[in-house]
């Protein structure tokens, strides 16, 4: 009998998420389950591309960066590989019929095409990149239902969602909970996060995660990402979506039921469980990755958010509200105010003012194309990047 193989292009495989899902494919492979590896992708990363080709041999890669794949070029050879540039690459691989699985690492705005292509195909897509729903959810999900595709939530918390909603109806649903860490400013004044350093921010009590994702999650702006991409995969409205803080990191998030039940999964923060549930669902394949403890992590605690200290909450929920192209400004905005930062250009609370203040002279356009959002995400950022000399 002939064994179908899954063949999976991954997208981002140099960052944290991409690694780790090499990572779950390395442990698949040796559980005998049948998955190739078509396509791979880095921003500049090339040295690490170059082992993760000489370990999994992909079809094709792309390197976004034009200067990082000239030197890719130049300093590297394997034979018979496709090499492609750019983001015009990054669309044509995911625009291909060679693969099965989508796995978008991406970061930010350019996992958005990339993610439409795949569904225009009737692709499945393992999405990390929760920048695609919050920029355009509605014609995410137009372009997935028209196809048949399905979108597999591999952020921890969606994934939890996910699961705690297995063989339940959606009419029973009162509530989803997502909880987060707090990050590393939970316990500090609003003056000890304006004269945080870059290092300080960087510093997450839990999680090994990306210098955007790490930085979101110490605003907590992630929070806000993960409850407007929770609205376009669940299909629930803004009051029956909440956040608490968790700091143990253990409970991934909850689903509240009309009858009051509460269902919760719980698992160790790691993040190759929810990548490995989202590449072999429906299945659950035998891991090597560490098991739960409950002698050592017997003090599950919880309280919620000061949205006085963590203002991009507070303006990710006001975003959803308000609706329309609101959310792909608030994603833009976020992006290069979380850039400025990483870069000492401005203090750690700047990140939310100057977000707010993108939002309030935004004209909203309720019934918006794909075009729109493109053109939004290019305003906002060249407007912000010319004011603070952001090369």
């Amino acid at each position: 009998m002939a064994v179908n193989i899954k063949r999976i292009s991954i997208l981002g495989s140099t960052g944290s998420i991409g690694c780790n899902s090499l990572k779950v494919i390395e442990n698949l492979k040796k559980k005998e389950y049948p998955i190739k590896v078509v396509s791979l992708t880095t921003n500049k990363n090339i040295d690490l591309l170059a082992k993760q080709i000489a370990e999994h041999s992909p079809n094709t890669v792309v390197i976004q960066d034009l200067n990082a794949y000239k030197k890719f070029v130049s300093d590297y050879y394997f034979p018979e590989l496709e090499i492609l540039q750019g983001e015009s690459g990054l669309a044509d691989i995911a625009g291909r019929n060679n693969y099965d699985l989508l796995l978008s690492a991406l970061v930010g705005f350019s996992g958005l095409i990339p993610t439409i292509n795949a569904l225009k195909l009737g692709k499945n897509v393992a999405l990390a990149n929760k920048e695609t729903l919050v920029i355009a959810g509605k014609l995410i999900n137009d372009v997935s239902a028209k196809n048949n595709a399905v979108i597999y939530p591999i952020d921890s918390e969606h994934s939890a969602i996910f699961q705690c909603l297995l063989g339940e109806s959606a009419d029973s649903v009162s509530r989803l909970i997502i909880t987060a860490s707090g990050g590393p400013f939970r316990n500090k004044s609003l003056i000890e996060m304006k004269n945080a350093s870059v290092e300080d921010a960087l510093n997450h009590p839990n999680w090994s995660m990306g210098k955007k994702i790490t930085i979101d999650s110490a605003t907590m702006m992630n929070k806000g990402l993960e409850i407007i991409e929770a609205h376009w995969l669940f299909n629930l409205n803004a009051d029956q979506l909440d956040v608490i803080i968790h700091p143990q990191s253990i409970i991934h998030s909850m689903v509240e039921f009309r009858d009051n039940s509460v269902k919760a999964q719980l698992g160790i923060p790691d993040m190759r469980i929810p990548i490995q549930f989202a590449i072999t669902y429906p299945e659950r394949i035998e891991s090597e990755f560490c098991k739960m403890d409950f002698g050592k992590f017997n003090n599950l605690t919880f309280e919620e958010p000061d949205l006085k200290k963590f203002r991009c909450l507070k303006l990710a929920f006001d975003a959803l509200n308000s609706g329309g192209t609101y959310p792909a400004v608030l994603n833009a905005a976020n992006e290069i105010a979380v850039e400025l930062f990483l870069n000492e250009k401005v203090n750690f609370l700047s990140i939310s003012e100057i977000i707010e203040e993108q939002l309030n002279k935004h004209n909203n356009n309720l019934d918006f194309e794909l075009d729109d959002v493109i053109e939004i995400d290019r305003s906002v950022k060249s407007e912000l990047k010319k004011k603070y000399s952001l090369d």
